[in-house]
């Protein structure tokens, strides 16, 4: 995540989602915490995550998370909203990789890179539908 340069620039992200932070966000230190930092981008995900399953209605794959990995980079500070800037990295046969990044006042505190895979109605990996694969395809990471 961190070798990439572009990761830490807001225009290379093609979707924002804007969330506020929370008092009970912040750790002893005064700053946002680990696992709130988690949350945040489990919200963009999740809401990122439910337009695709619009698409997929009545198909019956599921989208299921196969890896989470957060780098931190800086501090995020309350009462700052954050700006979730999101995009895909990667596009495989039957998984993607979501590359996301939270900036507060247009600086970057952290990465975040999923893995999500699709599942069939047997609960095993399946291909991305075509209606999928177009959605990812046009949410590629700029640059």
């Amino acid at each position: 995540m961190r070798g990439d340069p572009r990761r830490l620039q807001a225009a290379a992200y093609p979707a924002r989602l804007d969330l506020p932070t929370r008092f009970g966000d912040m750790d002893a230190n005064g700053h946002l915490n680990n696992v709130a930092i988690a949350q945040l981008f489990e919200e963009a995900r999740v809401q990122f995550n439910t337009g695709s399953a619009q698409l997929l209605a009545g198909a019956r794959p599921r989208i299921m998370v196969a890896h989470v990995g957060i780098d931190y980079v800086a501090e995020g500070h309350y009462p700052l909203p954050v700006a979730l800037m999101m995009g895909i990295s990667e596009i495989g046969n039957s998984s993607f990789r979501m590359a996301m990044a939270a900036f507060q006042a247009d600086r970057c505190f952290a990465l975040c890179d999923s893995v999500l895979v699709v599942r069939g109605p047997d609960g095993g990996r399946a291909a991305l539908p075509q209606v999928l694969r177009e959605r990812l395809e046009a949410h590629r990471l700029n640059g």
